[in-house]
């Protein structure tokens, strides 16, 4: 797995550390993703306005369902997520590496932080696609929903069969240019925040004796991945907008476009439509990011990997 000879024997733990910074982001953020999808396919309808905000959707959840209602959908949350960020911190690093050998900068090199990163979400959102598929129908079926007992989905995998079985399997790529955009401008900008961010912060506090390295590192890990997150939700969130409503169109035939579908959200429901569900996105992006990265940041040190 390791490119060339210069991540050496490291190879696989890029990997490693990816997939325990995914475990970290769905304990952390799948509540509030649960809060956000809701938010967006109830509000964005026709009949109007059903929660006033993130805070009393969150309140329906945990009166009709309980805390286990917050993690609706979380078990292919916790495979997809730590599988995908397995993907996307280990391919990130390496590619990085590789782009990197031989240059001799102290600062971050944007020309190897971009490609790498949108490379690295461009790979898995062939994989988010399907999987986000699965688990905005299975939320948007929650105690609130319009859709009938008879025709739930009664698992992410009955979900899945349902869907090959009425569409074909292109069908369960429905929404693919909405997720491939979203993850590859995403990533882009969530990594070149973090790692500007990460580098300022440890030169303003790379003063003097450092009793305290690892609180200055895991606060620099909060911040850095909180405001990366920020940046990059701040950034896509009407593709993610598009995305869900294309994903849970009732009829095939509706558009999968993601600008024509934000064109016509848009004329319909202004600016505040696009970006339907932004309260608890950026909530939650914060501590979600800020966890995947100390987690990431620590696993790293655990495992022996140099991050500069």
């Amino acid at each position: 797995m390791g490119m060339g000879e210069s991540s050496g024997p490291s190879g696989y733990k890029e990997y490693v550390a990816g997939l325990l910074a995914g475990v970290a982001t769905v304990i952390v953020g799948h509540p509030f993703d649960t809060v956000k999808v809701k938010l967006q396919k109830h509000n964005t309808g026709v009949h109007g306005i059903k929660y006033r905000n993130g805070l009393h959707c969150s309140a329906r959840i945990l009166a009709t369902e309980g805390v286990r209602g917050l993690y609706t959908g979380a078990t292919s949350s916790f495979v997809g997520l730590s599988f995908e960020s397995s993907l996307v911190f280990g391919i990130y690093s390496q590619a990085k590496q590789a782009l990197q050998e031989g240059t001799q900068s102290n600062g971050p090199q944007p020309q190897a932080i971009i490609p790498s990163a949108a490379f690295g979400g461009a790979i898995i959102s062939f994989i988010l696609c399907p999987s986000e598929l699965v688990k905005c129908r299975m939320q948007v079926q929650g105690t609130d929903s319009l859709v009938p007992k008879s025709s739930r989905y009664s698992s992410p995998l009955d979900c899945a069969f349902k869907t090959i079985k009425k569409d074909g399997v292109t069908g369960i790529f429905r929404g693919g240019s909405a997720t491939f955009l979203r993850e590859t401008i995403g990533n882009a900008v969530f990594f070149s925040v973090y790692e500007y961010v990460r580098y300022y912060m440890h030169l303003q506090l790379n003063t003097g004796s450092s009793n305290h390295r690892n609180l200055i590192d895991m606060g620099v890990g909060i911040m850095s991945g909180g405001l990366g997150g920020v940046a990059c939700w701040s950034v896509v969130l009407p593709l993610d907008v598009a995305k869900t409503i294309i994903q849970t169109a009732p009829d095939k035939s509706s558009s999968t476009n993601p600008l024509q579908v934000l064109n016509s959200i848009y004329r319909r429901a202004g600016l505040k439509g696009c970006y339907s569900g932004l309260g608890p996105t950026i909530v939650r992006a914060f501590p979600a990011n800020a966890a995947a990265i100390v987690t990431w940041e620590l696993a790293m040190k655990l495992l022996g990997i140099k991050n500069d």
